[in-house]
């Protein structure tokens, strides 16, 4: 009687197994999407490694890969289609629309531009018009030219009076007072650093010296024919990043662990005073992260033409888009 009943128990269960492995519901592949960074891992990129870490790009159905830059311009890429998205500049994107290049800004990273001059405490540099007589280094671009030349002439400085040495993309904490009196960096990066170093620096904030300096960098960009034709997979995107950065602002802490976890090689200590920082940054005074306006886009895009930047005037509203933000 028992060895039937075990019997019976047996037939059961196997039918009850084949019925569940035969009617167990597929799982959805997920859908492979590359992100191009701008530079080397930082804090500016921490929401990115937040959305993978903590699933959120999986839980869109987004397999996502984040990918270090190597030679060429990333926007050329994503323009292309060998990539989904980038991140990227106001200032680049702002150049590649007047080259009919077909990048849109899907978010901005930052809400304030946090970039600044900056140069050693001792040599008391400490406004624009000290420019003069002095050696500045930069990467090359005609955009710092210009920029130089427009904030010395609102001072009453003289432009002529300030060497420009190309010094690319060397180490700053190597060149500044030797090779360069003052080079314009990023705050929330060498600045932390330098502060990290012990090193006193003179600080001049972009932002502080022309509302028009005030832009959108970094921002995530992708092209325009996915914004028409790919809307789901943007909007996806797009929402799980946010879910990234939105994290970073609310736990500074644990999402520079996430960061340092996933670029081991990083500078630990730097992360986390970094991002402690510059997660106060992300929305700044705005009531949600990644909101671009209109007019921070089209005073900049009027700026780079009337400065001979531009081939042609672009309107600022073609450049981005808030549509897929939530």
């Amino acid at each position: 009687m028992i060895k039937r009943y075990l019997w019976i128990v047996s037939i059961f269960i196997i039918i009850f197994t084949a019925t569940a492995l035969v009617y167990r519901p597929k799982q959805k592949s997920l859908e492979k999407v590359t992100v191009l960074l701008d530079w080397f891992p930082n804090t500016n990129h921490t929401g990115l490694y937040v959305a993978a870490e903590k699933k959120y790009f999986k839980d869109a159905g987004l397999e996502v890969e984040i990918i270090q830059p190597s030679e060429g311009e990333n926007i050329q890429i994503v323009a292309a289609g060998k990539a989904d998205f980038a991140v990227s500049s106001q200032e680049v994107v702002t150049l590649a629309r007047a080259e009919d290049i077909p990048i849109i800004s899907i978010a901005a990273v930052i809400q304030h531009n946090t970039s600044a001059f900056v140069s050693l405490k001792e040599s008391n540099i400490k406004s624009v018009r000290d420019f003069e007589g002095k050696k500045y280094g930069g990467w090359g671009s005609p955009i710092e030219e210009a920029v130089l030349r427009a904030v010395m002439t609102d001072a009453g400085a003289d432009y002529l009076k300030l060497k420009n040495v190309t010094i690319g993309t060397t180490d700053f904490f190597t060149t500044i007072g030797r090779n360069s009196d003052f080079q314009w960096i990023f705050y929330g990066w060498d600045g932390i650093e330098a502060k990290h170093r012990g090193i006193d620096l003179n600080l001049i904030q972009l932002k502080d010296l022309d509302p028009v300096l005030d832009y959108y960098t970094p921002v995530i960009v992708t092209n325009e024919k996915s914004v028409n034709n790919r809307r789901d997979l943007v909007k996806k995107f797009t929402l799980a990043a946010a879910r990234g950065y939105v994290f970073a602002i609310d736990h500074p802490q644990e999402a520079a662990e996430i960061l340092i976890k996933n670029v081991p090689e990083i500078k630990q200590d730097l992360v986390k005073e970094s991002q402690k920082w510059l997660s106060s940054q992300y929305r700044a005074d705005k009531p949600k992260w990644g909101r671009q306006e209109e007019a921070v886009w089209q005073r900049y895009a009027d700026w780079l033409f009337d400065h001979g930047l531009l081939k042609k005037k672009i309107e600022g509203k073609s450049a981005f888009t808030n549509e897929f933000l939530p």
